[in-house]
């Protein structure tokens, strides 16, 4: 006779038959509802673990009208910052008791757009969104089937929606004028990104500080860095045309770098190491995001930070008002932000 590994399924009625109590009491122990004695909620869940009984989510979420799952649509994790990011949304949602289900959009608007229908058609209890240019189809997607979403990053206008940011104009201030105080004068805005809210208010604080600090609009440039944000260019031949530009403006006296981003800041420096004219002491550069406080990495970076795990404490805080039926109007959370310098402004 054919043997096979299949077995029924263990249920609350069979945990109930073995302790010998109902199957109410069951429910409430492995849920550990206060109504049942700590020792019987003890003995009811070993019992439980002995038999190898797992929750029937299926089942739950029919009687509840939730699945307690959150989909978290961001741009991709090859992007370190996105990775950080999906770690710290996944601790905050698990300790609330979510399952969180990671999409990405590529920044793709299109994409962004077909993964919002997959997380409704899923019955997401609610959406965590980093939005993209083009957000607008998607956030209007979400509000004709009444699903709950939170933006975070990137904020298309005010008052739209619920958001959670980092106070990005002080960020690029902060950034700036560390160059200006380690003595560079004439400086450069490198960005290889055009990202809603990020953009438009990272280049406000860089023209901020360069106004305080008294710097003309002649020692003040911005330059197209392309191919610094990571394509996949296993050729590396972004580098060349980088290298051409840092080179010109070099020559030209630009040599203090605020780059957007710490992806982008590492990739420069990694073209420089590769130059035979130049090296990372020709310049200093100060970047955005931090990420060397969340995972190691071999390249000492200054740079503006803010916390991953209130970004994502706060967006899980904001969606669960609108899952248990919050009606009040957009709240947006602005997170301080602070400068760690470790070095590569090369004071001068």
């Amino acid at each position: 006779m054919l043997q096979t590994n299949k077995r029924k399924r263990v249920t609350l009625q069979d945990i109930a038959e073995r302790t010998g109590v109902s199957v109410n009491t069951v429910s409430h122990a492995l849920r550990n509802k206060s109504d049942i004695s700590a020792e019987t909620c003890r003995r009811i869940q070993e019992t439980a673990r002995e038999m190898g009984y797992t929750g029937n989510q299926i089942a739950r979420s029919l009687r509840s009208g939730r699945t307690h799952i959150i989909a978290v649509i961001l741009g991709g994790l090859s992007n370190p910052f996105y990775g950080i990011m999906a770690d710290a949304i996944q601790d905050a949602a698990q300790f609330k008791g979510y399952t969180v289900m990671i999409m990405c959009s590529r920044d793709n608007p299109d994409l962004e757009l077909q993964l919002a229908d997959e997380a409704i058609a899923r019955c997401s209890d609610g959406v965590i969104l980093f939005p993209t240019h083009g957000c607008e189809r998607t956030i209007q997607r979400f509000r004709e089937a009444r699903m709950p979403f939170v933006l975070v990053a990137r904020l298309p206008g005010e008052g739209i929606a619920d958001g959670v940011v980092w106070d990005e104009t002080e960020g690029a201030y902060l950034a700036t004028r560390h160059l200006i105080e380690s003595g560079w004068r004439k400086l450069v805005y490198v960005s290889d990104y055009n990202i809603i809210y990020s953009t438009e208010h990272r280049m406000a604080g860089f023209k901020k500080a360069c106004d305080e600090a008294g710097i003309p609009e002649s020692d003040r440039c911005f330059l197209q860095s392309t191919g610094t944000s990571g394509s996949g260019d296993t050729d590396q031949q972004w580098m060349k045309p980088l290298l051409r530009s840092l080179t010109d403006l070099r020559q030209k006296g630009f040599t203090g770098l605020f780059v957007f981003c710490d992806v982008e800041a590492w990739h420069i420096m990694q073209a420089l190491d590769h130059s035979d004219e130049l090296s990372r002491n020709d310049f200093g550069i100060v970047s955005i995001d931090n990420l060397e406080s969340a995972l190691s990495f071999p390249v000492q970076l200054c740079s503006v930070g803010y916390s991953f795990k209130e970004i994502a404490a706060n967006s899980i805080r904001l969606l669960r008002k609108r899952i248990h039926g919050d009606t009040s109007a957009p709240e947006k959370v602005v997170l301080p932000v602070r400068l760690v310098c470790r070095g590569s402004c090369s004071r001068h």
